[in-house]
């Protein structure tokens, strides 16, 4: 059975809890400990499957069609572990279950209450897959005192009590504020955020405290005896350039070891840092450095395209290279010529999204990679604005474009290259669509096959002809239009394995120009970066060379 590490957080919030236990999980795993992550988010969304990016940035999907918080992205990219739908729920999708209960009359005709009812779900989101891993890490979102939170507070202070001793403790992760002025590291916030949470019943086994430099050992004390910790479990999370120096960080602040104390696990096996440690060294030593534009729609919250970000920098490191990322807001393009803010980047990455808005410009960004040989990768909508693009100007098609547009518009406008996908196969089953449909868990979500092109550059990129990828979109590119713009120099190859959804398209005659209905940016980590990453990378190094 797991022994469950339960991560809370106070002061405020987007402290870097997600950060802090994929850090954890990653220092157990380098000791030879298996582990999974989970997120237990308070909002009453049932998933962040329907939120735009600016609420919550980018939606992470696993690769059994769960729309998760972000926070899961950093799960995967730390540990390797692949997250699964039941390593993230809110209390939206809690308080659905036990609803669809009542109405079904499982609880035989009781008063439905938050405790035990909504608690008892939660406990049981909690167990599942408990007997596989030594280790769960289970982060709750917001802060202590949020009064959504509180289900979720009283759910895992329960669930502590039901297990046996020492088979749970407690990581809370807070601020301690530098007040300039008085140039004092300040405790209490700290020591009432702490005071908070033991009101509902929970004691803190380990401080993990952000700040900006060490925490000198006066106030280390200090927190560990109005908080009632050992001095030796109050660890310093100190800002860092780089997040995959966290492992290495943590370790040095005797986080991993904090925590098999907590569990009176000796003697603790030494911990094998070597992969960290080269991924720290590839991070601070590279050998040159490339330009990427990430022409987009959401670029003022960059956390709207974090996992792009990520296996960018992934990228870099397999190839010993910066990346040096600017993000182009696309509607710029719609008003403006977009050479003179393209020119001298070393590649053009052209992201997904929803909505006509900025698609005008991401078209003309596809356009001017595609003629002036930059290397171009077009994720889920990039890629079919790639493939209306050399419609409109190769194919000649003039009136290409997309029917999610006109949709929108509530008349027909263009020739519809992209279509609303209404039917497709899943495992052994046929999925159903229509555009009438509910927004939320309705689109093509989760991990698909697609059979490569022998020779095609993918196909050298993955070293295989036979790929499976994570997917979420609504539209396709239709195969009816595949001749002509074969015929025109846009080919088709990567296509799903009963030939009837292209996945994959690229320009022949170019240095590197592909699109992909998928996201892999969703599987990359910085020990394994994903091989499209990697080699869309290299050829901006190319590039760069050649300047």
């Amino acid at each position: 059975m797991a022994r469950y590490v339960f991560i809370t957080g106070g002061v405020v919030s987007s402290l870097g809890k997600g950060l802090a236990s994929a850090a954890l999980g990653a220092l157990l795993q380098a000791r030879g400990y298996s582990v999974r992550l989970r997120k237990l988010d308070p909002y009453l969304n049932v998933d962040p499957g329907t939120m735009s990016p600016f609420e919550h940035g980018e939606v992470f999907v696993t690769d059994d069609g769960a729309e998760t918080d972000l926070d899961l992205g950093h799960y995967e990219r730390f540990t390797g572990v692949a997250a699964r739908n039941t390593d993230s729920v809110s209390s939206g999708r809690i308080y659905s279950t036990v609803l669809e209960k009542e109405r079904r009359g499982d609880y035989l005709g009781k008063t439905i209450q938050v405790i035990p009812h909504v608690t008892n779900e939660i406990k049981e989101f909690l167990k599942v897959g408990d007997e596989e891993v030594d280790f769960m890490l289970c982060e709750i979102g917001g802060t202590v005192g949020d009064i959504e939170g509180l289900p979720f507070f009283e759910a895992i202070r329960q669930f502590s009590q039901d297990k046996p001793r020492g088979e749970c403790i407690f990581m809370h992760l807070t601020l301690l504020p530098w007040i300039k002025a008085s140039g004092e590291l300040k405790t209490k916030p700290t020591q009432h955020s702490v005071k908070e949470l033991r009101s509902i019943g929970i004691a803190p086994d380990v401080l993990v405290c952000r700040s900006e430099g060490p925490i000198p050992s006066k106030e280390r004390e200090k927190l560990a005896l109005f908080c009632n910790v050992r001095p030796d479990s109050v660890i310093a999370a100190q800002d860092l350039k780089s997040i995959y120096e966290a492992p290495l960080a943590y370790h040095r602040e005797g986080l991993d070891q904090a925590v098999l104390d907590a569990f009176q696990i000796a003697p603790a096996p030494r911990p094998d840092l070597r992969r960290w440690e080269d991924v720290a060294d590839r991070i601070y030593n590279p050998q040159g450095e490339v330009k990427v534009a990430i022409v987009g729609k959401y670029t003022q919250l960059e956390d709207a395209y974090k996992s792009i970000a990520e296996a960018l920098t992934h990228g870099g490191m397999s190839n010993r290279v910066k990346v040096n990322v600017e993000w182009v807001d696309a509607e710029l393009f719609e008003r403006e010529d977009p050479a003179p803010h393209l020119e001298g980047f070393n590649a053009i990455l052209v992201p997904g999204g929803f909505g006509e808005r900025g698609t005008e410009g991401k078209i003309k960004a596809a356009k001017f990679a595609r003629e002036r040989k930059v290397p171009y990768l077009g994720i889920c909508l990039g890629m079919q604005m790639a493939v209306i693009e050399a419609a409109r100007n190769l194919a000649d098609l003039k009136d290409a474009g997309s029917e999610e547009f006109d949709h929108e518009a509530g008349g027909k406008r263009f020739e519809p290259v992209v279509y609303h996908l209404k039917e497709w196969v899943q495992g052994n089953h046929k999925v159903e669509r229509k555009v009438s449909d509910d927004k939320g868990g309705t689109m093509r979500l989760g991990s698909y096959d697609a059979v490569l092109t022998e020779g095609s550059r993918v196909a050298q990129a993955y070293g295989t002809t036979q790929i499976e990828e994570r997917h979420r979109h609504r539209y396709e590119v239709d195969i009816k239009y595949r001749e002509q713009l074969e015929a025109s120099g846009l080919h088709f190859t990567g296509m799903s394995p009963d030939g009837r959804l292209p996945e994959i398209v690229e320009v022949k005659d170019h240095p590197w120009f592909i699109g992909v209905q998928f996201h892999p940016e969703l599987k990359s980590k910085p020990f394994a970066p994903h091989p499209l990453f990697h080699d869309f990378v290299r050829a901006a190094k190319e590039t760069s060379l050649l300047v």
